[in-house]
């Protein structure tokens, strides 16, 4: 056994001392001393009343001892008196304890020490100089409390201080130590987290102590831990796997560290620590976690003994249990080493269910009030127990069975409501009465019975899940018929039943529903309750919702990335394997405003004129053409619906007949995938390398990917790959950076720092598994190599997961109802995309509430606005034209009740940056009206030298930038506000002759010029028309 910490004898120290020494009487053979009223901690001047006998001529002595955390010690206070014999005496001693022991650091006080113990101590000796632990006499000793410096009081100082020196203490007092605020509790995750049991989990690093008192704490304990934690889960299922994780603590060479809990697929909690001589040790709960319940999950160590318990609350019953488990080896903790993970990580699955708040108590045990048993508020207001509670009880009522829901036709009956509700009453053991009650009360259910019923009697026999996808079909069917929001109102109740019975769909547009207020009240934690019910079964838009959620914060929510990072991971990894697979169910996505008529115009389908002129120059010869009718076809966009087959044909034409080298890649890496074509390997390398011969640089690239697959030829593939990858190709950055990471490079070790370098250039070139792969990297870091980057790792999975067909296909639904009219399908599409976080769609869900605000309540417009542009301009390139819609919202006082010029000044400033001329008029329209511009807004304009000197040249300055945008739709209008400036410049300025004489001149200006800009706007129009007509004449001449 190894030697105990000296943290350890010092508290062995303090227990004896406090234990044997506190006694303030002591007698002995050569007299007695005692102290009748010792003080509890240092005071300043304190009366002591010492009460003191002796046998022979003798010294009484008085001393305070002090002892430092540096091992050193010294008498701060000593008094000594003769004493003779006789009776007992008691004398008054004032004992003084220096100020720095007493009172906080000030301008006279210039510090105050840490101090480890004080002893008050008296004794008699023969002399003077006889100490305490010289003379076997009479001794008493009272050990005081000591405060940290910043904890005791101030002195209230008697005199002034002299000039010098309070001038010196107001400049210095800011350098005096102070304690920093730091916290020995660390809340791992203060809300809640939706476990699909994947291998995805939060992920949460600790550092160390600023505080040196804290920090020395720790370090000593490393060896002797004395920590406890607490989590809260909610169990969907019994673990699938023989461990899921609760808790994990990774060290940096990927092994579990202390403490580590799962949970074993029989239900119990396997706990693990790791010992100070390179072993691990664990145990097995005795007591397994429930399913459907809230648990707290305790778990403290002290030492060797470790003490875990649950207590569970179901309903207003609560259970406890506890067991004890001694470990046999002596346990290290360091919790600045490595990372902590709450669910699954790299090695282990999580469980499916829910994670709650989760706290680490690092340098000490659980709190006292861990014997009360309370829900955290967020767990009791989003209510999940709740929610499943009466959803079963509806499926039970509906389908008679919670185990088995679905439901067969019997008969035909009048009986009470309706022919279900008699079939009901037939199969169920409730009375009647009780069941016909239920469906009057509630309407809604009565017609989804109504439906179950008229299922089961045309199929014979339907589960939940088929009502549930038939009951959200109707809803939205019954939406795109009506002319109103009012709508959306009728049919909630419909959305929850159709995502109670199994529909992710219904609960995700539930969610986007009750957080945005369309139709509904808000209601911000029943919309993050049906989020993490549809996160929890795996559903793409609700892990962005909850991704995007968490990443921003909102009013109930702050801001967490790496509970952020734990969502978006799922689905950028979900991203990378649907895009291996396309589907008809997914569409590539495209980021399309609807303000952008160029991009409107580029759009088609099967039955557009368009995609048939691609089509017919396609068959014609047009390589682009056939890339461009292949590109759509495969991925379906510019919307046109995916068809794989298709596709491949324009490829295998390109490939073949038009010798295109995109066509010849294109086609070969669907016949070495055999993605829509029987697999054929040695034609795609035939093609891949008649690519090369064209100069294809990705073909290059898959070249080397043969190799590495089916010859095993690493050399080749990474001499391949290292070509392409200077060539710019990102997918061989990305190959090579496997090769790094796993160790396959050829005559190198693995090397993840170099690997990293490979992720960062792939990513940066546009790689979707690169940019991934590089989030990993930043949120585990590398150690002494790459430190953590969070942040940073959110925006690269944020970036992959918003690639992801299905959502695409979601914007794509959007633009198709906009494009047929249907503006509220289409502000339903966008708005399900806008909540979880995409920005055009936030755009495009602002831009619906303005076009149709004559259909809207005014106030919803305005809530709309305000809320999506708002949302839209957080990206990090929003649309000028969304800078300029919030620039307006802030300088309408209909939007905030008052008017705030600055943040408008701010808006426009942005999007005149952005070379909008929109930005640069508003800002002159600000001027005009007599508004004063920030200086800080005029500072990035390069305009501060005019607000200084004269505002007439600042107004004709911002027009005339305004002007110099080379926008032809501004140029008129920012020239005539030009004109209109330098108008008021000359009124202010010039007599009456000359502002006669000018108005004139500037009058004939303005006419010359509006006369020629119409002649130079018309006459290019002039002249492509004359030349497209001599084109077709010249054509007509060639065809005769």
């Amino acid at each position: 056994m190894g030697d105990l910490p000296k943290s350890f004898y010092r508290l062995c120290l303090q227990a004896i001392i406090s234990m044997s020494l506190t006694d303030c009487v002591s007698r002995s053979s050569t007299g007695n001393v005692a102290f009748l009223d010792a003080p509890d901690a240092p005071v300043s001047n304190c009366p002591l009343r010492v009460e003191y006998s002796c046998f022979q001529s003798s010294v009484v002595h008085v001393q305070v001892l002090v002892s430092f955390d540096t091992g050193s010690t010294s008498a701060v206070f000593h008094k000594y008196w003769t004493c003779e014999p006789g009776h007992t005496r008691t004398r008054v001693v004032t004992v003084s304890f220096p100020d720095w022991l007493v009172y906080r650091p000030d301008w006279i006080i210039r510090g105050s020490d840490w101090v480890l113990s004080c002893l008050l101590r008296g004794w008699i000796g023969l002399g003077e100089f006889t100490g305490v632990d010289r003379f076997p006499g009479a001794s008493v000793t009272v050990p005081l409390d000591i405060h940290s410096p910043l904890s005791r009081p101030f002195k209230q100082h008697q005199l002034c201080a002299k000039w010098d020196t309070y001038l010196l203490w107001r400049v210095s007092r800011h350098d005096m130590p102070k304690c920093a605020e730091e916290n020995e509790v660390a809340s791992l995750l203060s809300t809640l987290y939706a476990s699909t049991g994947e291998r995805y989990g939060i992920i949460k690093t600790l550092q160390p102590f600023r505080n040196e008192v804290l920090e020395g704490q720790r370090i000593k304990s490393i060896y002797y831990p004395w920590f406890a934690v607490s989590l809260w889960v909610w169990l969907e299922k019994p673990c699938t796997n023989s461990l899921c994780g609760l808790l994990l603590h990774i060290d940096t060479e990927n092994s579990y560290a202390t403490p580590s809990m799962f949970l074993t697929d029989a239900g119990n909690i396997h706990v693990q620590v790791h010992g100070d001589a390179g072993h691990s040790s664990a145990f097995l709960s005795s007591f397994n976690v429930p399913l459907h319940q809230w648990c707290r999950i305790s778990l403290e160590i002290l030492g060797r003994v470790a003490q875990i318990s649950i207590a569970c609350m179901e309903g207003q019953q609560k259970f406890v249990n506890t067991a004890e488990h001694i470990f046999g080896n002596n346990i290290m903790l360091d919790d600045t080493h490595g990372y902590f993970v709450i669910g699954g990580g790299k090695f282990v699955h999580g469980i499916e269910g829910y994670y709650g708040p989760a706290t680490y108590y690092r340098i000490q045990g659980l709190p006292t009030d861990q014997a009360e048993i309370h829900l955290p508020p967020v767990i009791s207001n989003v209510n999940i127990t709740g929610w499943f509670q009466s959803c079963e009880n509806f499926k039970s009522e509906l389908f008679l069975s919670p185990t088995d829901h679905s439901l067969t036709a019997k008969r035909l009956s009048d009986s009470c409501l309706d022919t279900y509700t008699e079939l009901l009453l037939n199969h169920s053991a409730v009375n009647s009465t009780e069941q016909c009650m239920f469906f009057e009360t509630n309407p809604y259910r009565r017609q989804v019975a109504q439906l179950t019923k008229l299922l089961s009697q045309k199929y014979g026999k339907v589960n939940a899940s088929a009502v549930g996808r038939i009951l959200y079909a109707l809803v939205l069917r019954k939406i795109s018929t009506a002319h109103s929001l009012e709508v959306v109102t009728r049919m909630m109740p419909f959305l929850l039943h159709s995502g109670c019975l199994g529909d992710n769909r219904a609960l995700h547009l539930s969610s986007v529903l009750y957080s945005s207020g369309f139709g509904v009240k808000r209601q911000p934690y029943k919309a993050w309750l049906l989020s993490l019910l549809a996160a929890q079964k795996d559903w793409r838009l609700a892990l962005l919702r909850l991704g995007h959620m968490h990443h921003v914060g909102d009013l109930e929510v702050t801001p967490d990335r790496d509970l952020s990072y734990a969502y978006y991971i799922n689905i950028a990894r979900q991203t990378s394997v649907d895009q291996k697979n396309p589907s008809p169910q997914q569409t590539f996505v495209e980021l399309i405003r609807l303000n952008d008529e160029e991009t409107l115009k580029a759009q088609t389908n099967e039955n557009d004129d368009l995609f048939h002129w691609l089509k017919l120059q396609a068959r014609s010869g047009v390589a682009e053409a056939e890339q461009a009718m292949g590109r759509m076809l495969f991925w379906g966009q510019q919307g046109v619906s995916p068809d794989i087959q298709t596709a491949i044909k324009h490829y295998e034409r390109g490939a073949t007949k038009l010798n295109d080298p995109v066509s010849m890649y294109d086609y070969a890496i669907v016949l070495l995938t055999g993605q829509g074509v029987p697999k054929n390997v040695q034609r795609a390398v035939t093609f891949l390398k008649k690519a090369i011969e064209l100069g294809s640089v990705p073909a290059i690239t898959a070249l080397g990917w043969y190799y590495e697959q089916y010859e095993k030829d690493y050399e080749k593939a990474v001499h391949l790959w290292e070509e392409a990858d200077a060539k710019g190709h990102p997918d061989a950055a990305m190959n090579l950076g496997v090769f790094h990471s796993q160790g396959l490079y050829p005559g190198q070790p693995a090397d993840q720092f170099m690997a990293y370098k490979y992720y960062l250039k792939s990513a940066q070139r546009g790689h979707l598994n690169g940019g991934i792969e590089l989030a990993d990297i930043w949120i585990h870091g590398i150690p002494d190599q790459v430190t953590r980057r969070p942040a940073d790792a959110v925006l690269w999975v944020k970036w992959a997961s918003e690639q992801n067909g299905y959502l695409g296909t979601v914007l794509r639904n959007g633009l198709n109802a906009c494009f047929k009219g249907d503006w509220i399908m289409s502000l339903i599409y966008y708005l399900s995309a806008a909540e979880s976080g995409f920005e055009a769609a936030q755009f495009n869900v602002a831009y619906l509430c303005e076009l149709n605000s004559g259909s809207l309540d005014p106030a919803l417009v305005t809530r709309c606005m305000l809320r999506y542009y708002n949302m839209s301009i957080q990206a990090q390139d929003p649309a000028p034209y969304a800078l300029i819609r919030m620039g307006d919202l802030f300088y309408g006082e209909q939007a905030l009740g008052r008017k705030e010029v600055s943040d408008a000044a701010e808006m426009y400033k942005e999007a005149a940056l952005k070379n909008e001329p929109q930005g640069w008029y508003n800002l002159g329209l600000l001027v005009q009206n007599g508004e004063s511009l920030p200086f800080g807004v005029l500072s990035e304009l390069n305009l501060l030298h005019l607000h200084v000197t004269d505002q007439q040249m600042l107004l004709s300055t911002l027009y005339q930038r305004c002007r110099e945008t080379n926008s032809t739709d501004a140029y008129l209008p920012c020239t005539l506000a030009l004109f209109s400036a330098h108008l008021q410049s000359l009124q202010l300025h010039q007599d009456t002759a000359i502002k006669l004489i000018a108005t004139v001149s500037a009058a004939v200006g303005t006419l010359s010029f509006v006369f020629g800009l119409i002649k130079w706007r018309t006459t290019p129009l002039h002249t492509s028309q004359t030349s497209a007509s001599s084109q077709t004449q010249e054509e007509e001449e060639e065809e005769s």
